[in-house]
């Protein structure tokens, strides 16, 4: 028989721990084996089906990290990046893979991330859609063909609820831009103009970011010169695709060398 992967969810309240949850539950290439929320919710103890308003799941919700990683093999992750830090050490000590989407990481926070990788597989995305990882690949060849005539835009909108900004998904865009052009996007990186800022710069890489409502996650690479413009676009309706693709992330990655990977070792692009 073959062994069917044991995945812990951690921010299991969140709305992308509980979509997480369906799409695990709802999967028959997986099993929910663990349940994660921070010291003090009114979740922990209980039932994560009951908790979510539903039938029971038989997993209960639990505020030891440890204790969950230890049943399982992949552990994914979309919470805050204090929070994927200690998840990270703990997943690499119970061998497990570690399936981050979480956003707003500084470069030190990433950097910090190289012990557990010794020890562990990690795939980090600011993004786990199929499509968002083709536009980042388009991204990059479009602006490897086209010289600082064209200006770059990154514009990027979410609901009114996301903490940060640019979005993980406009990073990476940027950085694909960037590295289509040959330089550092932190050399480039132009973000929130306001007032009186000048010309723009030539060869900077613009970041846009709306807020409202709820919206899932829009993307637009905008590459605009005198005369004409290139728009490359990806539109989310369904946070669903970002779960479907941290699950195929966290099934590819049993059974690999420890390391980091990103969405484009997961899908092959």
């Amino acid at each position: 028989m073959t062994h069917i992967p044991g995945i812990v969810i951690t921010g299991a309240s969140g709305r992308m721990g509980q979509m997480l949850i369906k799409t695990v539950t709802d999967s028959d290439q997986a099993r929910l084996v663990g349940v994660v929320e921070r010291t003090g919710h009114d979740w922990i103890g209980q039932d994560v089906g009951t908790a979510m308003g539903g039938q029971a799941l038989g997993v209960t919700v639990t505020d030891d990290p440890l204790e969950a990683f230890a049943q399982a093999q992949a552990v994914i992750d979309f919470t805050a990046p204090e929070a994927t830090l200690e998840f990270a050490a703990l997943a690499a000590q119970a061998r497990c893979v570690h399936v981050i989407g979480t956003t707003g990481m500084s470069d030190e926070q990433i950097a910090a991330l190289e012990p557990a990788s010794r020890h562990a597989v990690i795939v980090r995305a600011g993004n786990m859609s199929l499509g968002v990882n083709l536009l980042v690949q388009l991204t990059k060849k479009v602006a490897a063909a086209l010289d600082e005539d064209f200006d770059i835009e990154v514009i990027e909108g979410h609901h009114h609820h996301k903490v940060d900004a640019p979005s993980g998904t406009a990073l990476m865009l940027g950085e694909a831009a960037a590295e289509g052009r040959g330089v550092n996007l932190a050399d480039v990186s132009d973000r929130g103009r306001d007032g009186i800022t000048g010309a723009r710069k030539r060869g900077d890489i613009g970041f846009h970011a709306i807020r409202g409502g709820d919206i899932v996650g829009e993307h637009d690479v905008l590459f605009a010169a005198p005369g004409e413009r290139i728009v490359l676009r990806h539109l989310a309706t369904d946070r669903a695709i970002f779960a479907r693709g941290a699950l195929k992330a966290a099934l590819w990655g049993q059974g690999k060398a420890p390391g980091q990977y990103d969405m484009v070792d997961v899908l092959g692009l």
